[in-house]
C-alpha cells in the first residue's frame, strides 16, 4: 500500500482538456457572471471621464483642433487613442456592449429559474420542526380542535398574512407548509431588466438625437435647419432630415429685477419671452411663453430658456458714405449689471474694412478716476464705448473665427483712449465721424436678444421610465423579505392536539422573531392552550409522536434564534 500510495504520488495529475466548447462555455460564465457585470458598469464610469477632460469633435471640431495645436506632443497620441471622440470611440463601444451582454446573460436564466420557482409549491415540511432556527410547540386542552381544524385555521391565518400555502395530509394529523418573499426575486430581475433598458435607450439617444444653440433678437426668427444654428451638436447616426420642421420668432422680451431688497437690489427674479411657434411648413401660428423652467416643446424638440441681453442697433457707413453695417449686434454680458462686450466686423466697408471692439453699458455712469460702468441693468442711461480699427478683418481667407473676438495684430488703430482721437463715446441716438474719413457710427436704438437651447432625444422617456423602474425594482429587493413556515398539528397520547410550527428566513434573519411572535400569539388567542403538569410528561408527549430533542422550552413558549443555531 505504502509503494502503491508513493506511486500515486509521484505520477503528474492530469487535467482533462476544455477544448473549444469548453472554452467557450468558460468564457461566457465569466462573462455572465454578477462580479463581471458590476466591473464592467465601473469600467464604463471610467471611461466616460475622458469625455469630459478634453474637448470633444461633436462639440465642436475647431475646439479640437485648436487644442492640437496647442499640445503638439500629447494631441496627436489622444487623437490615436480616440480621446477627442470617446463616446463613439472603439474602446468604449467595446465596454459598453459587453455590459450589455453581461447583464442579458445575468438576468436571462435567473427570470427562466424564478418562473419556474413560482410554479412550484412550498418547500416540503422538515420532519422534526423544532430543529430550525425559530420554532415552537403549542398543546392544546382536551376537547380542543382537531389538528385537521387546526391546520386548516393556521393556513387562513398564514394566507391573509400573503403566504402562499399548501395542506398536506400527514399520518396522524396535517401540516401546511407557507412560503412568501416571492416579490424580492422579481424586484431584483425588475432592477437589472431596467438597467438594461437604460442602456438601450441612451443608445438609441445617443444615435438619434440633437441638440443645438441659437441667439434671438427681438423681432427676428429662426427655422429649424442646420445653417441657422449658432452651434449644433448631431448624435451618431443623426441625418438633416430628423429635423422637425417649424420656426420661432421672439416678439419680445421682459426682465424684471428686484427693486425692494436692500440686499439683493438689481438681481434678476423672472425672466419672460413672447415667442410665435408654428409647427411644420403650413401650421398655424401660435403664441406661447418661455421662461426659465417653462420650455417650450414642439413636437418633440424642448426649446430651453439658458441667456439673454442687450443687442444695441447701429449703423455704420464707410468711406464713401455707403451702408456698410446696420442692425442689432449682439453683445457678451459680463457682470450682474449687464455691463456687455461689444464686437462689431465690417468686411463690406471700403476702402479698408472695419472693425469695433469695446463695451455696451444699459446704465452708464463714470467713478472717481473716469472710468465707465453699469450701474443697473435696467436701460436708464445706454451707452456705447468703442474702440475702431481699419485693415484685414481675416475674413476671406475662409478660417472660422469668434464673432465675438476681433484680432487687432493685423489691424490699424483709428480710436482709442490712448491714441489722439480718443475712443468712441455714443448715448442712444447719436452718431461719431471716424477720423481719416473712414465713414461714421451711429447708435439708433436697443433691443433684448434670448439665448436658446434646442433639444432633441427620442429616447430620453425610455431612460426616465426605466430608471424609475429600476428604483422601484431596487426598493423591492431591499425591503421584501422571504419567508417560509410550517404548521403541523397531531394528536398525542393524551388525546390533546399538539401543534408544532417553525419559520425560516431565506438569506437573513432580519424581522424573523416578529414574525414567529405574532404566529405563537395568534394561536394562543384561538385556542385554549394547557401547559404540561412536568417536565417529564413534556418528554413523553414529544417522545410519543416520534420526535426527538423537544424540551419544557419548546412547549412554553416560543424558541428565539441563538448564535450557531
Amino acid at each position: 500500500m505504502s509503494s502503491k500510495a508513493a506511486r500515486t504520488r509521484s505520477e503528474p495529475v492530469t487535467l482533462p482538456r476544455l477544448g473549444l466548447a469548453g472554452t467557450l462555455r468558460w468564457i461566457w460564465t465569466q462573462l455572465t457572471s454578477m462580479s463581471t457585470a458590476l466591473m464592467l458598469l465601473l469600467l464604463l464610469a471610467v471611461a466616460a471621464v475622458p469625455g469630459s477632460l478634453v474637448p470633444q469633435r461633436r462639440a465642436g471640431p475647431e475646439i479640437v483642433d485648436q487644442w492640437i495645436e496647442d499640445n503638439p506632443v500629447w494631441g496627436p497620441v489622444l487623437d490615436a487613442l480616440q480621446f477627442f471622440d470617446v463616446y463613439n470611440s472603439v474602446w468604449f463601444s467595446a465596454i459598453y456592449l459587453l455590459l450589455f451582454v453581461s447583464l442579458v446573460g445575468c438576468v436571462w436564466p435567473r427570470a427562466i429559474q424564478h418562473a419556474k420557482a413560482l410554479r412550484q409549491p412550498p418547500a416540503r415540511t422538515p420532519r422534526n420542526l423544532t430543529r430550525l432556527p425559530a420554532s415552537g410547540v403549542v398543546v392544546l386542552e382536551e376537547g380542543g380542535p382537531s389538528p385537521e381544524e387546526a391546520v386548516a385555521r393556521a393556513q387562513a391565518w398564514l394566507r391573509k398574512r400573503r403566504y402562499r400555502v399548501e395542506h398536506r395530509p400527514e399520518a396522524g394529523g396535517a401540516s401546511v407548509g407557507a412560503e412568501r418573499g416571492y416579490l424580492r426575486e422579481i424586484g431584483n430581475i425588475l432592477f437589472h431588466v431596467s438597467l438594461i433598458g437604460v442602456l438601450v435607450f441612451m443608445a438609441y439617444g445617443g444615435m438619434t438625437k440633437y441638440g443645438g444653440q441659437k441667439i434671438i433678437v427681438e423681432g427676428e426668427g429662426f427655422a429649424n435647419n442646420l445653417v441657422a444654428y449658432d452651434s449644433f451638436t448631431p448624435g451618431t447616426y443623426f441625418s438633416a432630415d430628423d429635423l422637425q420642421p417649424f420656426s420661432l420668432t421672439l416678439d419680445s422680451f421682459d426682465a424684471v429685477f428686484d427693486r425692494e431688497s436692500e440686499t439683493h437690489y438689481g438681481q434678476p427674479l423672472d425672466y419672460t419671452a413672447v415667442m410665435d411657434v408654428r409647427e411644420g411648413s403650413g401650421g398655424e401660428l401660435q403664441r406661447q411663453i418661455l421662461k426659465v423652467n417653462q420650455p417650450l416643446d414642439i413636437d418633440g424638440v424642448r426649446v430651453y430658456l439658458v441667456g439673454n441681453g442687450y443687442a444695441p442697433v447701429v449703423t455704420i457707413r464707410d468711406g464713401a458714405g455707403d451702408v456698410a453695417f446696420q442692425g442689432p449686434v449682439v453683445t457678451r454680458v459680463f457682470d450682474n449689471n449687464y455691463g456687455s462686450q461689444a464686437t462689431i466686423k465690417v468686411p463690406d466697408a471700403r476702402p479698408d474694412q472695419l472693425g469695433f471692439v469695446g463695451f455696451f453699458l444699459p446704465s452708464a455712469v463714470e467713478d472717481e478716476e473716469g472710468a465707465a460702468f453699469s450701474a443697473d441693468p435696467e436701460l436708464l442711461n445706454p451707452e456705447l464705448q468703442l474702440n475702431s480699427y481699419y485693415g484685414d478683418l481675416g475674413l476671406d481667407t475662409g478660417r472660422p473665427q469668434n464673432v465675438y473676438v476681433l484680432d487687432t495684430e493685423s489691424l490699424t488703430e483709428l480710436n482709442s483712449r490712448t491714441n489722439e482721437h480718443g475712443g468712441i463715446v455714443l448715448g442712444q441716438g447719436e452718431t461719431y465721424e471716424l477720423p481719416e474719413g473712414r465713414g461714421t457710427i451711429s447708435f439708433d436704438g436697443v433691443r433684448r436678444y434670448v439665448g436658446l437651447d434646442i433639444h432633441y432625444d427620442p429616447g430620453k422617456w425610455g431612460v426616465g421610465l426605466f430608471a424609475t423602474t429600476a428604483l422601484l425594482g431596487l426598493v423591492i429587493s431591499l425591503f421584501v423579505r422571504r419567508r417560509r413556515v410550517w404548521v403541523r398539528a397531531r394528536t398525542d397520547e393524551a388525546g390533546r392536539t399538539r401543534v408544532e410550527y417553525a419559520l425560516l428566513a431565506r438569506g437573513e434573519e432580519f424581522g424573523l422573531h416578529e414574525e414567529h411572535v405574532a404566529l405563537r400569539s395568534a394561536m394562543e388567542r384561538w385556542w385554549p392552550v394547557a401547559a404540561p403538569e412536568s417536565e417529564e410528561e413534556a418528554v413523553a408527549s414529544a417522545a410519543a409522536v416520534g420526535h426527538t430533542g423537544t424540551t419544557p422550552e419548546t412547549l412554553a413558549g416560543p424558541r428565539t434564534p441563538r448564535s450557531g443555531d
